[in-house]
């Protein structure tokens, strides 16, 4: 990408970041409680605040202006900051103005200015001032007729010319009418500006509306708004504000135990509103797609953005944050609930996290083990990340439980994350076999059977826990409170991680069992057979020191034909002739 298109990227994110915080804003904002506080202070009886209906009108209007600013095209966002830019820059001349002529009323002295050190340090302050103002604004609008924004050099010249002060006053405030007057004007010539624009953009959605549907409307003002990346600029943008103050009104050093705190704390001040919980939103799942493109660095480096995989993009953790947060209404809840629910809810999101980079790095990890890679570097990363992944799950759910009461709603929390050690635990075991195979230089008949023990281990460790936080959840309802949604998370933890996962376990038994059978009946090969069919196993590819005997004549280890039979349900045919075994 060009640096250009890189600086129009930034600026298309950077200018409509206002729009969103002007959106936070106004959500905040309740006029109902703005008018009984004016009302009880002493501007009640100020005529601008006598119009209630007046105030909900310019609340209606930020809105709109708020969207306005959201959905402008990039140049003429561009043209409408500069525009405000001019306009600040303006009035920033009229301060200088102002101030230069109250300087000279309070010092009374209307003689030659290069008389007397004062009073020309004052005038080339502000002359300097006046000049800069004039400059930057020719500079911003794009014109050479840098006389349109120079009416507050008036005063100055008016003082050179040795002027009576009470007339330079008049002079500034020509100068003020006439800036104004230009600004009126300016105004007046693009009032029918916003109507175009918006007549132009009402007639392109229909053309895009009718032509492609609503759908791809809405993809198209996604990508060109860049809405993801705008939330999370914005909600940075909050957090940032947010700390910073924290620390600028505290004096004293904050202990590891209050950065914690005020971690979560400034996270629950930043999304107590439907903008800024988008921003948090979007915020987890753009962290979480960094970690997993890290994870995926890490364990293959740059191979890994080859065949980059669409299902870890971090949208699953945003997603599930989003859920969490409208099911238990947490922009609705004081600081400090937000802040404890925050816990557990950001608690379910890291695991889940964990949970993808298992998905990423086990494959790699059991094809590394398998490959013969000699690499030690390869290795050790694969083996490290395991051992991460198998500790720090479980020192998760330690610290949470000193810090919450064990229910049955925190231990189905944290048995996901007692499932990714579990887990983890598999893959490294199966690992250690490949590389124990390897080391010994030559194939083990026998380790499919070993793998297979290994893996059905820790699947019945797994449909352990899921037991457990049934019972669990059971007893508390039993003896404890009961509840219709605690009844109904039991009922669906029961279907989906008890019966499911036993009848999947038991269906895989009985066809290991059945492929076993069939194998025991299967006559075994002679050393003569053997030396006579001199061939290897069609499926290992491997040397045969003993085989088995199909009823088609064809010789397999019997190993490597009992995983064939189990894998392919014993319903595919042989591999060598493509004949149906019985």
């Amino acid at each position: 990408m060009a640096v250009k298109d890189r600086v129009e990227a930034v600026l298309n994110v950077g200018l409509r970041v206002p729009s969103i915080m002007l959106l936070d804003v106004l959500y905040r904002w309740d006029v109902s409680s703005f008018f009984q506080k004016i009302q009880r202070s002493s501007l009640s009886n100020n005529p601008l605040f006598q119009y209630k209906y007046l105030a909900l009108y310019l609340h209606y209007v930020g809105y709109i202006l708020s969207l306005v600013l959201l959905t402008l095209p990039r140049q003429h966002l561009v043209k409408l900051y500069l525009y405000v830019v001019t306009a600040l820059l303006l009035f920033a001349g009229h301060q200088v103005s102002r101030d230069y002529v109250r300087s000279e009323l309070d010092s009374g002295y209307e003689g030659p200015v290069y008389l007397e050190p004062l009073s020309m340090n004052r005038f080339t302050t502000a002359l300097i001032g006046q000049l800069v103002v004039c400059t930057l604004c020719s500079c911003v609008m794009q014109t050479k007729r840098i006389w349109l924004f120079s009416a507050h050099l008036l005063p100055l010249g008016a003082r050179l010319c040795l002027v009576p002060l009470e007339t330079i006053v008049f002079i500034n405030r020509f100068s003020m009418i006439f800036t104004g007057l230009e600004v009126i004007y300016f105004l007046a010539t693009n009032l029918l500006v916003p109507y175009n624009l918006a007549k132009t953009a009402y007639r392109e959605l229909a053309q895009v509306v009718e032509v492609y549907g609503l759908l791809a409307l809405g993809m198209s003002l996604w990508n060109q708004l860049v809405l993801p990346v705008l939330f999370m600029c914005f909600w940075l943008v909050l957090f940032a504000l947010q700390i910073y103050t924290y620390f600028s009104t505290r004096d004293q050093p904050t202990s590891r135990e209050r950065l914690l705190f005020l971690f979560l704390t400034s996270i629950a001040e930043c999304c107590s509103t439907p903008y800024s919980l988008l921003g948090l939103v979007f915020t987890v799942s753009f962290i979480a797609l960094g970690v997993l493109t890290l994870c995926k660095f890490y364990l293959q480096g740059y191979r890994a953005f080859m065949n980059d995989n669409t299902m870890h993009r971090g949208m699953t953790e945003g997603i599930t944050l989003l859920i969490l947060a409208v099911q238990t209404g947490l922009i609705e809840l004081q600081v400090i609930h937000r802040a404890f629910l925050l816990s557990i809810i950001l608690f379910i999101v890291v695991a889940s996290i964990l949970q993808s980079m298992l998905e990423i790095a086990d494959p790699i990890v059991l094809a590394l083990g398998a490959s013969r890679d000699k690499s030690l570097w390869k290795h050790f990363r694969a083996v490290s990340l395991c051992l991460f992944l198998l500790i720090f799950p479980a020192y998760m759910s330690y610290m949470i439980c000193q810090f919450f009461h064990m229910d049955f709603w925190l231990l189905i929390i944290i048995s996901s994350s007692i499932l990714t050690s579990l887990q983890v635990l598999g893959t490294l075991l199966i690992y250690v076999l490949f590389m124990v195979e390897e080391f010994r230089k030559a194939p083990v008949e026998n380790m499919d059977e070993v793998i297979y023990y290994v893996n059905g281990t820790y699947r019945l460790l797994e449909f352990l826990v899921a037991v457990c936080v049934v019972c669990y959840g059971i007893s508390e309802t039993v003896f404890g409170e009961w509840s219709v949604m605690g009844s109904t998370i039991i009922l669906v933890h029961s279907y989906y991680n008890v019966w499911l996962r036993a009848q999947l376990g038991w269906q895989s038994f009985l066809l290991r069992r059945d492929a076993v059978n069939k194998i025991k009946s299967l006559p075994t090969a002679s050393d003569a057979q053997l030396e006579q069919y001199n061939d290897i196993c069609a499926i290992c590819f491997q040397d045969m020191s003993s085989a088995v005997i199909t009823p088609c004549s064809h010789f397999f280890h019997a190993g490597c034909l009992k995983k064939w039979l189990y894998v392919q349900e014993t319903q595919e045919p042989v591999p060598s002739c493509q004949r149906v075994q019985p």
